[in-house]
């Protein structure tokens, strides 16, 4: 028999389904980091965005058992199309109709995967204040925007699972991604910035 570690998020949900709550506590390990950071950008506040998580994962587990998850679909992105109902239930229930702006000082360090070796200190200082210019930048677009960018980039999906996920046409999703592009091309020529990773 396979050992857990060895498993892909798809057999270990396969697995918990069949009984193992170990593979649960795997699963739940290997997305959590991921799926809270993509809640946090859409609500803009911890303590909801705690509160979301949590429902969201009480869905996950019940749709489970339910059998409504097959495995021929990566499973963080089934997770996240459940956080993205959550987040949209949520703000119906509060009456609230438009995507709130993250807090002040949020830092998508947590998003932005770091695979880039360097090999000195200067490399290292010029990477870092690039990760931290294109942060910034992300931070400055309309919710849209910065969630097709998110889902995009750091959840690597494609425009197809984004338009799923979002309730939107493949061509809005796509319009909404150009405009971010547009946006942050602007953003770098207004403020003479120069991007460059090595």
């Amino acid at each position: 028999m396979k050992n857990l570690e060895d498993m892909s998020d798809e057999e270990l949900a396969m697995s918990y389904v069949a009984g193992n709550n170990r593979a649960f506590d795997l699963l739940l390990s290997r997305n959590q980091s991921n799926l809270f950071s993509y809640i946090v950008l859409l609500v803009g506040d911890q303590d909801i965005a705690n509160d979301v998580f949590q429902e969201t994962f009480v869905k996950v587990i019940r749709k489970l058992h339910e059998g409504k998850y097959s495995s021929s679909g990566k499973f963080c992105a089934w997770c996240i199309r459940i956080a993205h109902n959550v987040i949209i239930d949520w703000y119906r229930r509060r009456k609230i109709r438009k995507i709130v702006e993250p807090p002040d000082g949020y830092d998508f360090s947590n998003v932005i995967g770091d695979a880039m070796i360097s090999d000195n200190i200067e490399n290292d200082m010029v990477h870092y204040q690039v990760m931290c210019d294109i942060r910034s930048m992300i931070e400055l677009l309309p919710p849209p925007q910065r969630e097709v960018v998110f889902l995009r980039y750091y959840q690597k999906m494609t425009f197809k699972q984004i338009s799923v996920l979002t309730n939107v046409s493949i061509n809005t999703s796509l319009g909404r991604m150009r405009y971010a592009l547009v946006n942050l091309r602007k953003m770098i020529r207004d403020h003479h910035l120069e991007l460059q990773l090595k």
